[in-house]
């Protein structure tokens, strides 16, 4: 979502005629975002502000595949959070107790007001041996006023002061990927992964079996996709160059000549 479709509140050129083709053309699409700060109601109304119309069922953010992950390793369990609305939203609908009483995880997410008490109250719970679990990787985010700091900047600190890594469920993770393709009832081999970061979107589509279409209007700039290890089936401008695509009867996504 963030540097494919919107940068925070400001819509990218492009993005609102891409969604209304997908729309038109009856095929079906999820945005995905590793921040786990709103909850998918919330990120429809700050969408529909921008300009863009996405339906809540066809948005998949991280504290969500966490949560998801959560229910199917230990139902019913409990958790102390650092996050947001998102992440605790998406934790109590699974039936999860939010604590700070011998939980079992430590759930890290996104969140705008760290607090110096929450971090460190997590890291004295991750050295009595609550699990750590982060939901995205992402060390900071692009914005209209340039680099913002994300979970993996704070899953960082927490990591040099315990000595423990946590296990980081959003992208790259393919889990996340392979969670919003079942949601689609969708398969990897005629699904198409678009996305602004080489080390979280690409990295992932690619290891779930997706072609990947990378838009240089995020946190990967063009002078960086060639220091890469891997490539990405595609480089385009921004998600405006797609939009033609997707008004074809017979889509492909070829691999760039160069």
């Amino acid at each position: 979502m963030d540097g494919v479709l919107v940068h925070e509140e400001a819509p990218i050129a492009g993005a609102p005629e891409f969604l209304q083709a997908l729309k038109d053309s009856g095929r079906r699409f999820m945005v995905l975002t590793n921040n786990s700060i709103y909850t998918p109601r919330d990120l429809r109304a700050r969408l529909l502000a921008s300009g863009i119309d996405v339906p809540e069922e066809s948005i998949w953010t991280s504290a969500l595949a966490t949560a998801q992950f959560l229910a199917d390793q230990r139902p019913r369990g409990t958790a102390f959070v650092v996050g947001e609305a998102g992440l605790t939203t998406a934790l109590h609908e699974i039936g999860y107790v939010i604590t700070e009483r011998e939980p079992d995880y430590v759930v890290l997410g996104e969140t705008r007001t760290y607090s110096f008490e929450a971090i460190t109250r997590a890291i004295r719970l991750v050295e009595a041996g609550a699990r750590f679990i982060a939901t995205n990787p992402d060390v900071s985010g692009p914005s209209v006023q340039g680099t913002l700091p994300a979970t993996g900047s704070v899953a960082a600190l927490i990591t040099a002061a315990t000595g423990s890594t946590p296990y980081y469920v959003g992208k790259p993770n393919p889990l996340m990927m392979r969670s919003a393709l079942n949601r689609l009832e969708a398969h990897s081999e005629t699904t198409v992964m678009i996305g602004d970061r080489m080390d979280t979107d690409v990295k992932s589509g690619l290891e779930a079996g997706l072609r990947t279409i990378l838009v240089l209007t995020g946190s990967t700039r063009p002078h960086q996709v060639e220091t890469f290890p891997y490539r990405p089936t595609k480089v385009v401008d921004s998600i405006a160059d797609l939009v033609d695509l997707v008004a074809e009867r017979s889509p492909r996504v070829d691999a760039d000549d160069d």
